[in-house]
């Protein structure tokens, strides 16, 4: 009887790991439909683009196309809790700097369908960059990888698997650790003896964007705002430090994924670098 209850303990708390776990892993995405700004309140032109993936999902995109010439072009990977609607105003001013963008929801994000999940994104990530190859109107050698949030470390990720024509990637606000941004964010609070129990099961130091950086060889510059209190200005000097020969710009008294959001030095900063990087 005694065996039977230890057997029947360990079976429930193996089965609440599990199911936790899955809500931990959740805790990574709080996918938004709704529309915040579009293209036309902006005054910049933008396609709507459909591109289908190998398990069928249809996600949505923008393409932004630089006016004049285009010096290269930009996939932009958004943040978590977000879509290519609200992060709009944080790119669409790199057009007119002769840029194109392509702006692209992850599945179950903004427009795109099915449900998002820390692999899914970067395969998503993955065939939004093959698909920039396709275009005729896109030169496939001179792309630039903008990840904000969780797309930084989706971007890492992608980048050590497929960095072709890829000349530069800029990480801002991004994570070093699945792992450890899970037990930052659940520190002192309620979730937090659950995250010690679950954190394991989420993907480990092999999937982490900090191990990634072993298998880049493009120059990154990693941006963070100093008054970061989502995701702490920690973890980009971590991967700063982690990756030989990349850049890393603190920017003061900016928040999370807002180091570049407003007019001013850090964004002719960038410009300069990204020309630097494609032409």
């Amino acid at each position: 009887m005694r065996f039977a209850r230890i057997a029947l303990i360990a079976l429930f708390s193996g089965f609440l790991v599990i199911v936790l776990a899955g809500c931990i892993e959740r805790m990574f995405f709080y996918p938004d439909s709704a529309t915040y700004t579009t293209p036309a309140q902006l005054g910049v032109r933008a396609e709507d683009v459909r591109i289908v993936t190998a398990d069928g999902s249809r996600l949505h995109g923008w393409f932004l196309p630089a006016v004049g010439n285009a010096k290269g072009t930009v996939l932009h990977l958004h943040g978590n809790a977000a879509n290519v609607s609200n992060h709009l105003p944080l790119v669409s001013w790199l057009p007119a700097r002769g840029y194109n963008v392509l702006m692209l929801d992850y599945r179950g994000f903004g427009r795109s369908e099915g449900k998002p999940s820390l692999d899914g994104v970067v395969d998503d990530a993955a065939v939004a960059l093959a698909y920039l190859r396709t275009r005729p109107d896109v030169d496939a050698t001179r792309l630039i990888m903008f990840g904000q949030s969780i797309g930084g470390a989706t971007a890492l990720r992608l980048l050590a698997r497929d960095a072709r024509g890829v000349r530069l990637g800029v990480i801002d606000s991004a994570f070093a650790s699945y792992r450890g941004i899970a037990r930052d964010a659940t520190a002192g609070g309620p979730l937090a003896p659950i995250a010690a129990l679950t954190v394991g099961v989420l993907p480990g130091p092999d999937k982490d964007p900090i191990t990634a950086l072993k298998s880049i060889r493009v120059p990154l510059i990693f941006v963070h705002g100093a008054r970061d209190t989502i995701i702490a200005a920690v973890n980009s000097e971590k991967l700063h430090a982690a990756a030989s020969g990349s850049q890393h710009w603190s920017v003061p008294d900016a928040m999370h994924i807002m180091a570049l959001g407003q007019p001013g030095s850090w964004r002719e900063k960038l410009v300069q670098a990204m020309d630097a990087a494609v032409l």
